[in-house]
């Protein structure tokens, strides 16, 4: 761990092994505002008149990783995160945590780590309930992705007693055009272009028991484990995985149960990020051929990393 600069936010933190680089704001958010190699280009997007920002009462993209809680409204989703942020290092992860929520008394937290000299890092994201009284929410994981890539993730594809009963949802947010040609259905993948060109957003979320999605992009794959618990109640029709696009960016969402937290109680939701070569999402085959054997490679990495601690 080490202190940078980065687009005129200052005393930011920076992970980095000699196959992934991470940089993290403590001005505002915490975002990961950096994702990938070392002096290579960042697969997370930003925002040029927003960069090096702080202060304010209104909310800000800015750009990278962040967390939120689901399910969105408005004002209670978009709570400003532009003060400073605390940092810690905890049991090996560098812990950040910023102000708790004036409005809803939530803490966030996000506990970073990177995966030995591996091209991964292990992200476990906290909500707590400081309030006086319960409160039901998930944790939501958004990655901001620069333009002109493909969101990838798999159709669900654990078996029903007798294959007689369905296994599988595409949920498609209001603004959501079925014939929009950026959604594209495929035999084993759902795919998800960016492109600069539209017009309007596009939204879809699945139920996604693999635990994998992806993004390629100009030849590079970023890849995302995470946890699907069979049976739990998961916000927005069962969506553990969300995808939303714009002519900006496109965001890579990963979502937790539905849980109602005591006061003092806190929820966890934990990702594991990998960074690869030579992804190709045009069709299922290209991605068979380049991205599938990627997560048994993410697989591989992510159990020598041993247990989280």
């Amino acid at each position: 761990m080490e202190r940078t600069s980065f687009a005129g936010w200052p005393d930011c933190v920076r992970l980095a092994n000699r196959a992934i680089e991470l940089i993290v704001t403590t001005a505002v958010g915490p975002r990961v505002i950096v994702c990938g190699r070392p002096g290579g280009p960042n697969l997370f997007a930003t925002f040029p008149d927003q960069l090096g920002r702080t202060g304010g009462d209104e909310w800000r993209i800015y750009g990278g990783h962040r967390l939120w809680h689901a399910p969105e409204a408005k004002p209670r989703t978009y709570a400003p995160d532009n003060e400073p942020v605390a940092v810690a290092v905890v049991d090996g992860w560098v812990r950040f945590t910023p102000p708790i929520e004036r409005e809803n008394r939530i803490q966030k937290e996000i506990d970073l780590r990177l995966l030995g000299e591996a091209p991964a890092a292990e992200v476990l994201h906290r909500l707590i309930n400081r309030g006086p009284w319960p409160v039901t929410l998930a944790p939501w994981a958004l990655s901001v992705m620069r333009p002109g890539g493909v969101a990838v993730a798999p159709w669900p594809s654990r078996p029903t007693p007798d294959q007689l009963l369905p296994n599988r949802a595409l949920i498609l947010w209001p603004y959501t055009d079925p014939a929009d040609p950026r959604l594209r259905l495929g035999s084993r993948y759902l795919r998800i272009a960016q492109d600069a060109a539209a017009s309007r957003p596009l939204k879809v979320g699945l139920t996604a028991d693999d635990g994998w999605a992806g993004y390629a992009v100009d030849g590079f794959l970023f890849l995302k484990r995470f946890e699907y618990r069979d049976g739990a109640p998961y916000p927005d029709l069962g969506s553990a995985f969300a995808c939303y696009t714009a002519a900006a960016f496109l965001e890579l969402e990963t979502l937790g149960p539905l849980v109602t937290l005591a006061p003092g109680e806190a929820a966890e939701h934990r990702e594991q990020w990998f960074l690869f070569d030579g992804a190709d999402a045009r069709d299922d085959e290209a991605i068979d051929r380049t991205i599938r054997p990627r997560v048994s490679e993410a697989q591989a990495i992510a159990a020598a990393g041993g247990p989280p601690r």
